[in-house]
C-alpha cells in the first residue's frame, strides 16, 4: 500500500519540519520506505493560497508529499498516531504492485 501526506514547506512540528518529522517516525516505525517530494504549485483547499515560486523566493511555501509505502495495517496505525501532528492537509492510501525491492533490502 501506498500513504501519501499531504502538507507544506513551512509546516513545522516545533523547530523541526514536519516532513522530516514524519519521515523520522515512519523510520522508527520500522516502515518499508518513505520519500519526500517537493511540488511545483498546488492548493489545499478552494478557500486557500495558491503555493507556488515567487520571484526572488521571497513567500515561497511550497506543497510537500510524504509518501510512505508498507502493508495497509502499519499504514493506517501509523496514521492513527500522528492524530496530534498539525498541518497535515489530507493523508490518502491506495493499493500499489511493488514490482521489484532494491537489491540491499533485507528481509521483513
Amino acid at each position: 500500500m501506498l500513504l501519501r501526506l499531504y502538507t507544506d514547506e513551512n509546516a513545522h512540528v516545533g523547530d523541526r519540519r514536519l516532513v522530516d518529522e514524519l519521515v523520522r517516525r515512519a523510520r522508527e516505525a520500522g516502515l518499508a520506505g518513505a520519500t519526500v517530494l517537493r511540488g511545483r504549485i498546488g492548493f489545499g483547499t478552494r478557500a486557500g493560497p495558491i503555493h507556488q515560486h515567487h520571484s526572488l523566493g521571497v513567500g515561497d511555501n511550497m506543497p510537500m508529499v510524504v509518501e510512505i509505502v508498507d502493508v495497509e495495517e502499519r499504514l493506517r496505525d501509523f496514521v492513527a498516531e500522528l492524530g496530534g501532528l498539525r498541518h497535515i492537509g489530507l493523508a490518502t492510501i491506495e493499493r500499489v504492485e511493488v514490482l521489484t525491492i532494491a537489491a540491499n533490502q533485507t528481509g521483513g
